[in-house]
């Protein structure tokens, strides 16, 4: 290898690899050598070795790998002051998002506590805060609303029905869907984990959830629309729900309860600036001040002295008991009903979940498995579901607290359930008094993040269309059709961008760099030259079943050979070739019968010997003078490249004298008047071959000789890099390329197939005696090479200003 460092230019001499050669000479592994066949995967999957065995348990129970490491003196203090100002968060967020999910608040510190600590034990991740959060709460809250709904719970007298609600009743039933929902929907994230099915969540991408959560605090703040106001709108479900709750509340507000909006507005304004004093000092302080612990506490102080529930009927949050409650298994007769809900859990859990996860373990250095968080998600909710706990994963902003605090390892959730647990025991009954008015402020102030989403639409504007339009269908959809239906019709709209993406990719024409091996777009590159005769042909996508139809079709565009039609004219013509040789055939026979008859008349008459008749040196078996022959007047036209050469009079099918057409175009119909007229008459008479003669003659018949095309064309090279799999129908489809253009003596070539895809060929009997692996290359360039070489001495000649022809490459 010559190198030049100054110029930094490089000269590299190999051989043209073509893929049979390229096989022999990197010693390509068989497939056999690189899979094991299924008997042998399954004996190695029950081998027990003990290395494995470890890894298996360790990978199952990661707290066995990081514990036995953990330092108390570099992590203890981090970790313990990170959890209690985590677990200072979840008291009133669990308590607030436990009215979005149309429960009693306690049910919000259960499911802060009992998957954090399963979390613990089983995950992966060192920063994310396991419990509750604003979009799977208003999940929840709208599978509780619409098995449970308030109609079924009004008191009965005999037969009359009272205008007083069972609230007790109620509550217990929304527990018991709320835990069933959870149930199934831990399981669920379990099975799919066990499957090692945790890539699932990459289905989501960025823009289609941060547009779903958008959506989903819209439906949060219309659902605290009643706490705020003090009024009772009729909760509606299925789609359009949202539009109908909005309509119902704006025909109450009339009746607003004037005390609940006062205290609702002064704890907003005091959550609010304490929130933006806190973004202010947060630089200059240790540990975020708990402005959310202090609204509650403050709001539960005032709420009792000033006996708002007794004097101004403020709605408080009421009883709740001290204590544990004890395990108990959820309703699983209502399975049935929720299982599309609690799979929509599982997914926008776990996509939440992964997607902070990674987020952290990218900025600290640490690896996520993700098919292990799956497993850990499935079972906080499944063991949550036994005590009476809500679907659950990471939250954002108690996550961004936790690392932001210095928190090192999943010990800080550990400190965090251990303040959320004393709060049930000892602290609960203490917050009996507080107006549920400050829950729904505290919800629908920490939604500010996620409003401040919609920039994301001016972002995605000058960045990705097909992502602003992604963004707008999840939010549009989210909003009309609901939570769990517009996340299905999220999910497929974005997979319909996928598809038609691959189904309409860009086609180009690649053209060589001068002085490199470079190909490139020679409509997009100035540089880029066409090499003549070869049209190099890419698709930016892979090549199968919904575009191998749209890739026939630009090939034919971009190379200007519509091969459908030229081939229909090849069989039309053999056909009218055949005919016309019969009937000359024919008419030979009668003349030669007519002419044997005449001449023994004659010698019978006259007694005179029969003499033979010689052929004229000056003329050709096709009955022209070589002057005649030379005869012919050039006439071009250029349009599009097209260029055509036509005789000025006719010729037989056996002359040497062709009429050429260039690439796209039709001479004009005056042009080639005679020629109609040669093809339907029957006024030319052949001389007189034999049957094999006339095998052989048919042989060699092409357009050209049928008096049709010729074009500039001999090599078409297909760039398949871009194919990292090939189906049947893309096999096929290829392998029709191959066939179809060598009927008009233009050679195909594939260059740059990943060894999966030359495989794929193989499997899909893609290689017969006419096509072999000889017409598959390494690269582009050595596809080049090899058709100029193969082209012949005169075609190399012509284009070495173009393409260096020898081995040596310039890079």
């Amino acid at each position: 290898m010559d190198s030049t460092n100054r110029s930094g230019k490089y000269r590299v001499e190999r051989e043209v690899l073509d893929e049979l050669r390229l096989e022999e000479v990197t010693q390509r592994k068989a497939h056999s050598e690189i899979k094991y066949s299924l008997t042998e995967r399954l004996k190695e999957s029950l081998r027990c070795r003990v290395p494995r065995l470890k890894r298996s348990l360790m990978s199952s129970l990661p707290i066995l790998y990081w514990l036995p490491k953990y330092s108390v003196w570099d992590y203890g203090m981090p970790d313990l002051v990170s959890g209690i100002s985590v677990g200072i968060m979840h008291l009133p967020q669990g308590m607030a998002y436990a009215l979005l999910a149309s429960l009693p608040p306690v049910f919000g510190l259960y499911s802060s506590l009992y998957p954090t600590l399963i979390y613990f034990f089983f995950g992966t991740s060192r920063h994310i805060s396991i419990g509750t959060f604003t979009v799977l709460s208003i999940m929840v809250g709208s599978v509780t609303e619409r098995l449970a709904p308030d109609v079924d719970f009004f008191r009965r007298n005999g037969t009359n029905v009272t205008a007083e609600l069972d609230i007790s009743a109620r509550d217990a039933y929304r527990v018991q869907v709320a835990a069933a929902t959870t149930l199934l929907g831990g399981l669920i994230q379990v099975l799919l984990g066990l499957v090692k099915f945790g890539f699932v969540g990459t289905y989501l991408s960025e823009p289609l959830v941060r547009a779903y959560t958008t959506a989903a605090a819209g439906h949060a703040v219309v659902a605290q629309l009643k706490y705020i106001f003090g009024i009772s709108p009729t909760r509606f479900s299925g789609p359009l729900s949202l539009v109908y709750t909005l309509i119902d509340v704006c025909r109450l507000l009339p009746q607003t309860h004037l005390p609940t909006v006062v205290v609702s507005a002064v704890s907003m304004v005091f959550l609010i600036a304490a929130k933006e004093l806190n973004s202010f000092l947060s630089p200059k302080l240790p540990v975020p001040i708990p402005v959310e612990l202090i609204t509650i506490v403050a709001g539960t102080l005032i709420s009792n002295y000033a006996n708002l529930n007794n004097n101004y009927t403020v709605p408080v949050v009421g009883e709740i008991p001290s204590g544990l409650s004890a395990p108990s298994v959820p309703d699983v007769s209502v399975f049935g009903e929720v299982l599309g809900d609690a799979f929509a859990l599982a997914i926008v859990g776990y996509a939440i979940s992964i997607s902070l996860g990674k987020t952290f373990a990218l900025k600290h250095g640490y690896k996520v498995d993700s098919n292990q968080e799956l497993v850990a998600l499935g079972l906080s909710n499944s063991a949550g579901g036994f005590f009476q706990c809500f679907s659950v994963c990471a939250s954002m902003s108690r996550s961004l607290i936790q690392e932001t605090t210095g928190g090192k390892t999943q010990m800080a959730g550990l400190a965090s359930a251990v303040i959320v647990l004393v709060t049930i025991l000892k602290l609960g009954p203490l917050f009996q008094e507080l107006p549920k008015a400050v829950l729904a402020v505290i919800v629908f102030v920490n939604l500010k993040g996620m409003f401040k989403q919609h920039a994301d639409i001016a972002v995605l504007w000058k960045r990705n269309k097909i992502d602003l339009v992604v963004w707008l269908v999840t939010w549009v959809s989210t909003l009309l059709l609901n939570l769990d239906l517009g996340l299905v019709a999220s999910v497929l709209f974005a997979l319909l961008t996928v598809i038609f993406r691959t189904q309409m990719p860009t086609y180009s024409v690649l053209g060589n760099v001068p002085g490199t091996e470079l190909y490139l777009d020679i409509e997009t590159h100035r540089e880029a030259k066409e090499i003549p005769g070869i049209t190099i042909f890419r698709s930016s996508a892979t090549v199968y079943f919904a575009n191998a139809e749209l890739y026939l079709e630009a090939l034919k565009e971009k190379s200007g050979l519509d091969i459908s039609k030229m081939i229909i004219y090849k069989r039309r013509q053999e056909a009218k070739q055949k005919r016309r040789e019969r009937r000359a055939k024919r008419r030979a026979k009668r003349q030669a019968r007519r002419e044997r008859r005449a001449q023994s008349a004659a010698g019978q008459l006259s007694g005179v010997p029969v003499l033979s008749v010689e052929q004229d040196a000056d003329w050709d078996d096709t009955g022209l003078s070589e002057d005649d022959a030379d005869k012919t007047e050039v006439w071009t036209e250029r349009e599009n490249g097209t260029v055509f050469v036509i005789p000025t009079s006719p010729q037989l099918l056996d002359s040497p004298c062709r009429w050429e057409y260039l690439k796209g175009g039709e001479p004009d119909s005056t042009s080639l008047s005679w020629l109609s007229d040669l093809q339907e008459g029957d006024t030319t008479t052949l001389a007189s071959s034999s049957e094999d003669t006339l095998s052989r003659d048919l042989e060699r018949v092409s357009l050209g000789s049928l008096g049709k095309w010729t074009w500039d064309i001999h090599s078409i090279i297909l760039d398949m890099s871009t194919a990292n799999f090939i189906d049947t129908v893309a096999t096929k489809t290829i392998k029709n390329i191959f066939q179809d253009f060598s009927e008009i003596d233009v050679d195909i070539y594939v260059a740059g197939c990943q060894a999966s895809v030359v495989e794929q060929l193989e499997r899909g009997d893609f290689f017969s005696e006419t096509i072999t692996k000889k017409h598959l290359f390494a690269s582009v360039h050595d596809a080049v090479l090899y058709c100029l070489n193969h082209r012949g001495a005169t075609s190399v000649s012509r284009y070495e200003t173009s393409v260096d022809l020898h081995s040596s490459t310039k890079l």
